[in-house]
């Protein structure tokens, strides 16, 4: 299963906000052998960017261990509202 999770940023908080992301995907990355991604939409509206962290072949417990290094980065502090997480699965795994 792939999770992708998006968000609102403040553009004032983006810098700040990119180095608390990054830094807790390379934690994942060592302590899970999950590498993520994070991206953006180009355009920015009222000052805000929508970000989404990608997370590809997660293993069953990762959203938890996902939500803690959430909160021990302090990553709510920073974003516009709450984080939303879509769950995708390859087509081949549905049929």
């Amino acid at each position: 299963m792939d999770l992708y999770i998006y968000y609102r940023v403040r553009s004032e908080d983006a810098p700040g906000l990119q180095g608390r992301v990054q830094a807790m995907q390379r934690r994942l990355a060592a302590d899970q052998g999950i590498t993520g991604a994070l991206k953006r939409r180009p355009e920015e509206k009222d000052g805000r960017q929508t970000w989404m962290e990608i997370y590809e072949s997660v293993p069953p417990g990762f959203e938890s261990v996902l939500a803690d290094a959430v909160a021990r980065d302090g990553l709510a502090a920073l974003t516009d509202g709450p984080r939303h997480t879509e769950h995708f699965v390859d087509i081949t795994a549905c049929a």
